[in-house]
């Protein structure tokens, strides 16, 4: 289907408005219409040579100051219905766009910088809306007007009306020509606008690394490239929209008002009776009433094909495969994993992941410890389903997970990361992410568990302190506290721990070891561990490389072992002691 009957049917959603807005529309423009007509009127009729008469010229005067009235009133119910209409179209759309995005796989985030994203939902929805709000009413009343125009002129001369109507094929393949240039440039405009967008965003994030090595002016010098880019296209369709806007229009209408005076002066020498007065006064009145909703026609087609363009690129997020939201739930399950000769690509046939086979029985504490690389992380996403296997089999409690929707399967499960992240709000809305399950007693609760008392007592508000975007006021501590207790207010049947005491001083990681001891009784959790001293008491080591499980015991059994587990723990304690 395509982009222009996408954008129609939603606004057919809201068909009522729109259509109420287009019906006062319709009326206003029949309204102002009738002006030229009672003008030609009282000029013919009543304001002949010798003979004025005022009673039925003021009658039909204040007849014409009425219908101004009305037709004022008419356009001002039009406007706001219309942009009732358009604005709840542009609603949906960015409801759907956004609750689209809930559903796509975590893969599509990791290739497509967060910046271009949020272009697509705001300044690609904004352009749309301009559709609605400009673009449509724009053409819906200059269409209106347009039909009303030429009623009225083969009202008063269907053969200079006839002439006129090779006005609308011109325009029309003016407007396709205009579209073939339009579209390519403002695809590359609407491409660098996300572009700027995602390395904005970039650059805020990263503003702590770009000043620590000075790369101020490589990023500037970066944004001035792309920005430079953008204006030539920009220039380009500047170009483009200045020879199609007024220039076009003025052209038509000096030809049009010359084939006027030619014909109407001809008719005049050659024709028995001459044109009256008001049919003249009718006509040019009329004609300038044509050319204006032609100009607002013309002077739309840029604001046309950029909402187009950008309608383009909303609609390939939607066309993107996502998997619905379930809200089906489960009992907590006890929380025994199997991975089952497990194998995993990101890309093709390059795999991270190589026949692993493991258990880990519920209570049991699993660590997995290993070189950059080795396939810590993706055996976590695998576990989360935020990827799903090439080859082979997970379970939990005996059932395949690829056989239960994601959501259901995260119910019961908790995650505490490196680098935790937290939303703006409070302490205690991160804590409880705003579930209504999760009370205020209960936030204090986990809160307490993990010692964050220690940590966050000094806070003027407690639980209430606000956290602004990600935290950045918070120290790593804390942030870290905060997501512990997060994880332990959801009471998960497993627990995943990606290495989350690494940015922690020493006092605070007492303080979560502690409250991890409390935390993993009855429950499954699997720990990726750099500091290999964190995980003496796991139940079960997996030392990962390449993909592929080489040793596996307690800590104990490993270091006996002598093999790559040992070595690692050695090189950890002389860089200690050093």
């Amino acid at each position: 289907m395509s982009t222009s009957k996408r954008l129609t049917k939603y606004a057919m959603y809201y068909k009522g408005p729109i259509f109420l807005g287009l019906f006062f529309l319709t009326v206003a423009v029949f309204t102002e219409l009738a002006g030229p007509f009672i003008a030609k009127y009282i000029i013919d009729e009543h304001m002949t040579i010798g003979k004025i008469e005022m009673e039925p010229i003021a009658w039909l005067l204040c007849l014409y100051l009425i219908l101004a009235i009305a037709t004022a009133v008419l356009r001002y119910f039009m406007y706001i219905y219309l942009q009732i209409g358009a604005n709840r179209v542009v609603q949906k759309l960015r409801k759907d766009v956004f609750g689209h995005i809930q559903t796509l796989p975590i893969q599509y985030f990791d290739h497509l910088p967060a910046g271009k994203i949020v272009a697509r939902i705001t300044n690609d929805t904004e352009a749309v809306r301009n559709l609605y709000v400009q673009v449509l009413s724009n053409f819906a009343t200059s269409f209106i007007s347009i039909a009303g125009v030429y009623i009225a002129l083969f009202i008063l001369n269907w053969k200079m009306a006839m002439i006129a109507l090779v006005m609308i094929p011109i325009v029309y393949l003016w407007m396709i020509l205009y579209r073939k240039f339009a579209s390519q440039y403002n695809e590359v405009i609407r491409t660098k606008i996300a572009d700027i967008n995602a390395m904005i965003n970039e650059s805020i994030q990263g503003m702590t690394i770009i000043q620590a090595f000075r790369r101020e002016k490589q990023m500037t010098n970066e944004f001035d490239e792309m920005n430079e880019e953008h204006y030539a296209y920009g220039r380009k369709l500047l170009f483009l929209d200045s020879a199609t806007s007024f220039n076009l229009v003025n052209t038509l209408r000096l030809i049009m008002f010359t084939i006027f005076i030619i014909y109407f002066g001809t008719q005049s020498l050659t024709a028995v009776e001459l044109v009256s007065a008001g049919t003249l006064y009718a006509f040019v009145d009329y004609l300038t009433k044509l050319f204006n909703p032609i100009t607002n026609v013309v002077n739309q087609f840029s604001q046309l094909e950029r909402s187009l363009v950008a309608g383009k690129r909303v609609f390939e997020v939607l066309d993107i495969t996502g998997e619905k939201v379930s809200q089906e739930t489960m009992p907590r399950y006890a929380g025994n994993v199997v991975f089952e000769d497990v194998s995993f690509a990101y890309k093709d046939e390059e795999y991270v992941l190589k026949h692993l086979s493991f258990e880990a029985k519920r209570g049991e504490t699993v660590a997995l410890v290993g070189h950059t690389g080795s396939g810590k992380s993706s055996i976590m996403n695998l576990l989360f389903r935020f990827y799903d296997p090439s080859k082979g089999k997970i379970y939990i409690d005996g059932a395949d997970v690829t056989a239960m929707p994601r959501q259901t399967i995260r119910q019961h499960m908790g995650i505490v990361l490196q680098d935790p992240y937290l939303f703006t709000g409070t302490i205690a809305s991160n804590v409880s992410l705003n579930d209504p399950r999760i009370t205020r007693e209960k936030v204090e609760e986990a809160l307490k568990a993990v010692g964050a008392e220690r940590v966050l007592g000094h806070l003027e508000k407690g639980i209430d302190e606000p956290v602004i975007e990600k935290g950045s006021t918070l120290s790593s501590g804390q942030r870290q506290l905060i997501s512990f207790a997060r994880a332990l207010a959801f009471d998960p049947a497993i627990l995943i721990l990606d290495e989350a005491t690494s940015n922690i001083d020493t006092e605070t990681e007492e303080i979560i070891q502690h409250a991890m001891d409390v935390l993993k009784k009855g429950r499954t959790t699997f720990i990726i561990a750099h500091r290999l001293s964190t995980i003496k008491n796991a139940d079960r080591i997996l030392v990962l490389d390449r993909g592929i499980i080489k040793e596996q015991g307690t800590h104990d059994e490993l270091l006996a072992q002598g093999g790559i587990y040992n070595q690692m723990y050695q090189m950890q304690a002389k860089s200690l002691q050093v």
